[in-house]
């Protein structure tokens, strides 16, 4: 089974590319889930934040104050990496072991969705890389809905975030997310029949 990645910046498109590899019954795993869990369970993890970011990212009941942590964090590149640096190394473990459960089916591939993986601790792992990138218009729009945050807190959380092109320099394939989803649809259709094919290639190869 190949690990293979979906980035891209906040508002690409990666979810809703995800959500169709889903629905066609391949193993999908969610990087950002897999960092709630960690922010929720991990009590070094969350330890670490308040000693990096301030108490006040913690609710009076004493549990995680996401928003009030993303406004932190993404306020500068320095603040994201520091995000990155304390949270990584529980959410790759916990990735891989969502992995080696994913292989437990006959698919050729798992998905893993995750803004954060070009030039981080999981992309060692990965065997090929989707990028998904999208006008920043229409990525502010759907992180302002999605999020209910403002126009100002999306800019500086792309800003903190690797640009559109340090991440297709990474990338196997690139999917650009100018239409509506059933135009997503099938741009992820057709990098999907040319992973396939590549995969079978790979296997006669390896039996000739």
């Amino acid at each position: 089974m190949k690990v293979v990645a979906i980035t891209g910046r906040s508002g690409a498109g990666k979810s809703t590319l995800t959500a169709y590899y889903a629905s066609l019954g391949y193993p999908v795993l969610d990087a950002d889930e897999t960092a709630r869990a960690v922010t929720t369970t991990d009590r070094d993890c969350l330890a670490a934040l308040c000693e990096a970011f301030g108490g006040d990212i913690l609710k009076s009941d004493g549990t995680l104050d996401r928003p009030a942590l993303a406004a932190k964090a993404f306020a500068s590149p320095a603040g994201a990496r520091m995000l990155t640096q304390i949270t990584h190394p529980a959410i790759v473990r916990r990735l891989l072991k969502g992995v080696e459960e994913a292989r437990r089916t006959d698919k050729p591939f798992v998905f893993v969705d995750g803004a954060v993986i070009v030039g981080e601790a999981f992309e060692p792992y990965c065997d090929s890389i989707i990028v998904v990138r999208a006008p920043e218009r229409e990525a502010l729009s759907r992180v302002m809905l999605r999020d209910g945050v403002s126009k100002q807190a999306v800019r500086d959380r792309l800003a903190a975030q690797l640009s559109d092109a340090e991440m297709c320099a990474a990338a196997d394939y690139v999917i650009e997310n100018t239409g509506d989803e059933r135009q997503l649809r099938a741009a992820g259709k057709a990098v999907l029949a040319q992973m396939l094919a590549k995969e079978t290639n790979e296997k006669n190869k390896t039996t000739c």
